[in-house]
């Protein structure tokens, strides 16, 4: 099993609820985009990523909602990596109430690595799969 690493932390405010009292589903898109970057960090700097004009493009995105979160709920993220493929990798997010431990929602992303010039997916290197396998993947 790959290893899960704490991505995100925050409280939920009464500007990320909606008129039915619940956090809305733009904020949890937010949280798992902020997730995502530090994940993918450990995979490769963002300074790296940039000075080889790479990224990180999401081909796929399934959110499921388990429990509602309401305004003042403190909340993490936990992430790890599932799947490494030739170009792509695959990571799942899950958001928690950081003080019960309840599920709140689970995020599982598809993601390649992209040639910032070129505008295509490229082949994951030896340098992202080693760190990948360090998380325990790979």
């Amino acid at each position: 099993m790959a290893t899960e690493i704490e991505t995100y932390r925050s409280a939920v405010y009464p500007w990320h609820c909606d008129t039915m009292g619940h956090m809305n589903t733009q904020f949890y898109t937010a949280i798992f985009d902020a997730a995502s970057f530090q994940l993918l960090s450990r995979l490769r700097r963002y300074g790296d990523m940039m000075e080889h004009k790479h990224g990180w493009a999401d081909i796929k995105q399934t959110t499921e909602f388990k429990h509602e979160v309401r305004s003042g709920a403190l909340v993490h993220v936990r992430s790890a990596l599932t799947r490494l493929g030739n170009k792509t990798l695959e990571y799942r997010h899950t958001l928690v109430n950081s003080e019960t431990d309840e599920l709140h929602a689970t995020c599982d992303i598809v993601t390649v690595l992209f040639d910032l010039a070129a505008r295509k997916a490229i082949v994951l290197d030896d340098g992202i799969r080693a760190k990948a396998k360090e998380l325990g993947v790979g």
